[in-house]
């Protein structure tokens, strides 16, 4: 009785799908780079501080108006909650999807600025620099930010061999800038316009520009924001209200200097430890914009000096995350869009922080992160995703460099195969 062969089982191929899910999934749980870490967590405490400060400004005159002690802080916590997993989303794309998107990106925010000059515009203190979209106002002058830093940074990587000569570094950039910011300065917003002639400038910083190259368009927007500030009596009444030094009559007068004095007496009051959260006096009235653009004196009344170094080492960790970002990458684009990023939020708080200070004239700039705002809040949100997808690019540890005595052994072990081959060759 013969038995029949049993044919030999073929070993089964593997399905290719699941070596891409196993390695998706790896990409997604790889450890990331400190620079990530620091630039999300400071990130993320700077938002939920300034949470805490938006309700401890807003919820007792709130409840004066008739309206819910929570109202306001809810709905900049609803701006949070859009802005934080989109923050997280736009951390995996690529680089190079930034860079292909770099010009549809300025094109539609440069669009979505131009309805201001529609009847969707609405107009506030002087300012038409926002849009009543669903009973929200929205201020695309805050995605222009983030958008002309992009764009900046893809057209300087891409002419990165011909900057030393100064046509290049013009065409396009300078025209199409200017473009951009007048768009923001038809709107009377010289605060806004500001940011973007430092985004402007940080971009082409970090390009590496020649200084001489880099000066022209220094002086250019100096000259620029000179004259729309001369040409303007509202805000040449706000630079001469820095020299006032009666303060008598700042504190019976309405408008000029009433707010600086009294963000500056609410800071002194608060010392070094301040009055405790929620005991603040000025934000009765006394500080209009105490949730927005005074948001940094209701924190130096309530919670004092420490509360304010405290804010301040927020942003100096943020910008070192940043900075090393910019020194370990290869990639120039990466380089100069992280350049005009930092530039812009730590340039607008230190612009805010003057004006609360009374350093320098009331600019209209919120505190990033901090300032009761959701278009600015998801804004720098969304730069910071971009931040941490470039942070990902950088390695999550230091390369691991061999021994001497390996790199000398490897030396030997190639030199004796080139010598085995050479006897090989010579008895052939």
């Amino acid at each position: 009785m013969t038995q029949t062969a049993r044919p030999a089982t073929t070993p089964e191929k593997e399905d290719p799908r699941g070596l891409a899910a196993r390695v998706n999934l790896g990409r997604i749980f790889r450890p990331v780079s400190s620079e990530f870490l620091l630039i999300a967590s400071t990130a993320l405490l700077l938002t939920v501080f300034g949470l805490v400060m938006v309700l401890s400004a807003t919820s007792a005159t709130a409840v004066d108006k008739g309206e819910g002690p929570y109202d306001i802080v809810l709905k900049q916590g609803l701006f949070a909650l859009v802005g934080v997993p989109l923050m997280f989303l736009l951390s995996r794309l690529p680089v190079a999807f930034w860079k292909k998107v770099a010009w549809p990106a300025l094109i539609i925010t440069t669009g979505m600025q131009l309805l201001v000059f529609t009847p969707l515009g609405v107009e506030n203190d002087g300012n038409q620099n926002w849009i009543l979209i669903g009973g929200q106002n929205v201020q695309p002058s805050e995605f222009l930010k983030l958008t002309l830093a992009l764009w900046c940074g893809y057209v300087l990587y891409r002419k990165r061999t011909l900057l030393t000569r100064w046509q290049h570094v013009f065409i396009p950039l300078v025209p199409v800038a200017a473009l951009v910011i007048g768009t923001v300065m038809g709107g009377h917003d010289l605060g806004t316009a500001m940011i973007l002639f430092l985004v402007l400038l940080g971009t082409l910083f970090f390009s590496g520009v020649r200084l001489r190259i880099f000066i022209l368009p220094l002086v250019l927007s100096l000259a620029a924001v000179a004259v729309f500030a001369l040409t303007s009596d509202r805000r040449m009444s706000q630079i001469a209200s820095l020299f006032n030094t009666d303060n008598l009559d700042c504190y019976y007068a309405a408008g000029g200097c009433w707010q600086q004095l009294h963000a500056i007496w609410g800071m002194a009051s608060g010392g070094v430890f301040g009055l405790g959260l929620g005991n603040s006096r000025e934000k009765y009235g006394w500080l209009p914009a105490a949730s927005n653009d005074y948001i940094f004196a209701i924190v130096g009344e309530e919670l004092g000096l420490i509360g304010c170094g405290l804010v301040l080492a927020l942003f100096a960790l943020f910008a070192v995350g940043v900075f090393h970002v910019i020194r370990k990458t290869d990639d120039p684009f990466v380089r100069i869009v992280s350049g005009g990023i930092v530039v812009w939020v730590i340039g607008q708080a230190l612009i805010n922080i003057g004006v609360v200070l009374r350093i320098f004239p009331v600019l209209g700039v919120p505190l990033p992160f901090m300032s009761q705002g959701g278009t600015s809040l998801v804004s720098v949100l969304l730069a910071c995703g971009v931040l941490l997808s470039f942070a990902r690019t950088i390695p999550a540890g230091p390369v691991a460099v061999p021994a001497p005595s390996v790199l000398a052994s490897a030396g030997a072990g190639r030199d004796r195969g080139r010598g085995t081959g050479t006897r090989g060759r010579v008895s052939r």
